[in-house]
């Protein structure tokens, strides 16, 4: 059940990281989502939660800190594909 709600809080933290960046106009990329909710949640809750000195317990600081690392995720991938795709010529 703990896997289940991770799972659907990292998608929700990747949706809110791409209505943030603007990038949803034509809809939210689940799998970019899922990606960014997850790896942001992991990297940056972790990591703000462990330096503001709350450990590994769900605290409004790591709540926030997955919300910056699924931000700074979606901008790099958003990024690295327009950098992909602008070489391509």
């Amino acid at each position: 059940m703990l896997i289940l709600g991770m799972i659907l809080f990292g998608l929700l933290v990747g949706a809110g990281a791409q209505l943030i960046l603007g990038k949803s106009k034509s809809g939210v990329d689940w799998t970019l989502a899922f990606v960014a909710g997850v790896g942001g949640s992991f990297v940056g809750g972790l990591l703000i939660s462990l330096l503001a000195g709350d450990g590994l317990a769900l605290r409004p600081s790591g709540i926030i800190g997955s919300l910056a690392g699924a931000i700074i995720v979606t901008a790099g991938w958003t990024w690295w594909r327009s950098r992909s795709t602008s070489s391509v010529d």
